[in-house]
């Protein structure tokens, strides 16, 4: 990745004057590739952050699929105990997030140009990692709403 905190000095012997067709032509291009390097920069550390993202929710359904099964043996912590009220919080909130990651409006304004560059890839990886994310986020919503229903089922039904 590019660092802010350095600079490269170039110099470039030009035939005749600073501000002839040649001059020009390679100023913006050495102006396009920086701004293609800093374009780089940004969209790795959003794959970074998108596999960071993953990872959490790798390790949320992991913790879940536990849970169900510690609640399944009869197996309850104090964390099975939440109250409904921070269950259906979590839930807005995922669904907000899950929103909010499935957004098609930031993928439909792509300008042409864009859409055949280098890092096309990297943006469809980023599109169908986030689609995954969502998915994912769906399933822990639904998986939080069972076992909330499941555990309502058990304190109604055990006797105190």
């Amino acid at each position: 990745m590019a660092c802010d905190d350095y600079y490269t000095v170039l110099i470039i012997p030009l035939q005749n004057s600073l501000y002839s067709p040649d001059a020009l032509h390679c100023f913006h291009w050495l102006k396009r590739r920086r701004d293609l390097e800093r374009q780089k920069d940004v969209l790795w550390a959003g794959l970074q952050v998108v596999e960071q993202t993953q990872l959490w929710y790798q390790n949320r359904l992991k913790l879940n699929l536990q849970r169900q099964v510690s609640f399944s043996t009869g197996d309850l912590d104090g964390e099975g105990r939440w109250s409904c009220a921070m269950r259906s919080c979590m839930q807005r909130v995922n669904g907000s997030l899950g929103n909010l990651m499935s957004d098609s409006c930031v993928w439909n304004n792509l300008a042409p140009e864009e859409s055949g560059g280098s890092d096309w890839h990297l943006r469809w990886s980023n599109a169908t990692l986030v689609k995954k994310v969502n998915q994912q986020n769906q399933q822990i919503s639904m998986l939080e709403l069972e076992k909330a229903q499941l555990q309502q089922l058990v304190s109604y039904s055990t006797p105190e």
